[in-house]
């Protein structure tokens, strides 16, 4: 199937769960190369992968968990990429089944969490809602949008470095792009680990984060697919209250032209994202025929 299976983790002061999770990838015969990015770590992290023979990718300063992966990708030697996370959630026994998925054909497989595996009753349900959104979009049933564990070729991962952000949200965002490109993805179900390491994601920022991914989900796959119900919905609430108000007062009301006039606004972003869209992913689809 491959040249190669490069595994690349992103780190931030994860050295305690690297020193177990490190010789257990190392023991897998299907894995060539392990790459560590550590992302201006101040524990022993570079340390400890340097003692177990891995490469590191260093970072002097901490850009971010997506930049840490766009690190690895660019740095790693094999055509087929296995990410995972360093905090110990993720058992390197699921490699190989991830890399079965890759060799009946899937260009992307993910490992879907389960339900017990969520970090935390929030966190659960944000990810629900993602994975719901997700599958309405691409018409596609989406079990983990936002599992950082996946092996997917690196010439078709390399193609969407350009879209991924520097923060958290890189598997949300490499998920959908796939699927826009019309390349094959499936889900393998695992059970992740209680972390061992300290969360890096601040929850104050989950409310933000939470809105971001979701404008994400529709941008990155089919904008209309997201504004038109927003468009359409206000439409026949501005409609009704207009109905409403002739008959009662026989005029038409401010607020009746706000909502027609804020449908018509939304309809028109939701044309113009469309069109954008379609040119982000242009060289995509003629690469690929």
């Amino acid at each position: 199937m491959s040249d190669g299976v490069s595994v690349v983790i992103p780190a931030k002061n994860e050295g305690g769960p690297l020193k177990e999770l490190l010789p257990r990838i190392k023991c897998l015969p299907e894995v060539h190369e392990i790459v560590v990015v550590d992302d201006g770590s101040t524990d022993d992290t570079a340390k400890v992968c340097e003692e177990a023979g891995v490469r590191v990718v260093r970072h002097h300063y901490s850009k971010g968990n997506g930049a840490a992966i766009k690190s690895g990708a660019r740095a790693a030697t094999g055509d087929v990429l296995v990410f995972m996370d360093a905090d110990g959630q993720h058992d390197a026994a699921d490699i190989p089944r991830l890399l079965a998925k890759l060799n009946e054909g899937y260009d992307l497989v993910v490992g879907a969490r389960g339900k017990g595996s969520q970090a935390n009753f929030g966190r659960g349900i944000a990810n629900g809602f993602y994975n719901r959104l997700a599958s309405y979009m691409t018409g596609n049933s989406v079990s983990d949008l936002t599992s950082g564990f996946r092996a997917v070729f690196k010439s078709k991962f390399l193609q969407f470095l350009y879209l991924l952000p520097n923060g958290f949200s890189y598997p949300t965002t490499s998920t959908m792009a796939f699927f826009r490109a019309g390349y094959s993805v499936t889900f393998v179900p695992i059970e992740a680990a209680k972390r061992d390491g300290k969360s890096h994601i601040r929850p104050i920022q989950d409310g933000l984060r939470f809105l971001l991914i979701i404008f994400k989900i529709g941008t990155l796959y089919s904008p209309l697919k997201l504004f038109v119900p927003m468009a359409f919905a206000l439409f026949v609430l501005g409609l009704g209250y207009y109905g409403y108000t002739f008959t009662m007062d026989g005029r038409f009301t401010n607020m009746s032209a706000l909502l027609l006039t804020t449908s018509l606004t939304i309809f028109l972003v939701g044309l113009v994202s469309e069109q954008i869209t379609a040119l982000m992913y242009r060289d995509t689809d003629q690469g690929s025929d």
